[in-house]
């Protein structure tokens, strides 16, 4: 059953800006990302979950509520963090703390400051004065407080060095255990592929494909090769003769990029033993060159 819900959702704000004809459905428990360059769409959908602004068209449901008509108990049950923060006028970390405490009624804050020990969060510091990172820090550690069901971030660890984003990640992945919902945006695509299941590439306010992290990256049975051969007589053998799953052929350096499944790797390491081999490197498959692929493939399709 879908936790939280886009049908058809329209927001157009002129000269191509906003988002169109935005469907995808997130599951209970499960971690969401959004990735895509400036520009592309992604506040303006988490916008929309919060029910800042409403939609042109289309429909989105929250646990069942309607997320702009409901806003106020929406809010009850997500934290969010969005991609610029301003705080109130509080003097320090910890006094912002207590007061997020007192409002969401929280008396026991242990798990709460056990965050802030694994963030290295000096919530004593002047909350003003703080850099871009330590603010990012209180953000991530406050959106906690109220032990909600979803979590929405928008660029949560920008700021971050990469110990921390680290740590960030191993947060999330705990938190998930507890059966919580996040929603990430992020254009750090290493994150996303450690953090999420699923996760919507967006280009110009339209989704272009929704990866399935699990299956098309980490469990994908299928690799790619991109191999070099010595001698353009050995490459023109090897296109001739064998038949290998070709994805790519350069001719002028020799080179082709092959897609072979796991169980195949044996036999095409016998087959080429027959040729003189220059070089042969593994192209990992990564959400980051998935997403170029596809950016690639629309625009190529927008000029045609």
């Amino acid at each position: 059953m879908s936790f939280i819900k886009f049908e058809n959702v329209t927001k157009d704000y002129g000269n191509n800006k906003g988002i169109f004809n935005i469907s995808f459905e997130i599951k209970k428990g499960e971690s969401f990302g959004i990735v895509g360059i400036n520009g592309a769409g992604k506040t303006t959908i988490l916008r929309h979950i919060m029910g800042f602004i409403k939609q042109d068209y289309g429909k989105i449901s929250i646990n069942n509520l309607d997320a702009f008509d409901d806003a106020k108990e929406v809010k009850k049950i997500v934290s969010y963090i969005p991609g610029e923060i301003n705080f109130p006028n509080v003097k320090s970390g910890d006094d912002f703390l207590k007061l997020q405490a007192e409002f969401w009624k929280r008396d026991n804050l242990d798990a709460v400051y056990e965050i802030t020990k694994k963030l290295q969060l000096d919530s004593r510091a002047n909350l003003k004065r703080m850099s871009k990172g330590m603010k990012q820090k209180t953000g991530i550690v406050v959106s906690f407080l109220p032990e909600n069901e979803i979590f929405i971030f928008d660029e949560p660890t920008t700021g971050l060095d990469p110990l921390m984003r680290r740590d960030f990640i191993d947060l999330i992945i705990q938190e998930r255990l507890k059966g919580k919902t996040f929603i990430i945006s992020s254009h750090m695509f290493d994150e996303l592929e450690q953090c999420c299941d699923r996760v919507a590439m967006i280009k110009d306010g339209k989704i272009l494909r929704i990866v399935d992290v699990k299956k098309e990256i980490h469990d994908n049975q299928n690799k790619n090769f991109k191999i070099e051969f010595k001698t353009k007589n050995d490459y023109l053998n090897f296109l001739k003769n064998e038949i290998i799953n070709i994805t790519k052929k350069d001719d002028k350096q020799n080179q082709i990029v092959i897609t072979i499944n796991n169980q195949r790797i044996n036999e095409l390491m016998k087959i080429l033993s027959k040729y003189n081999i220059l070089f042969i490197k593994e192209n990992k498959i990564l959400l980051e060159n998935l997403f170029l692929k596809e950016y690639q493939k629309s625009i190529e399709k927008e000029n045609k």
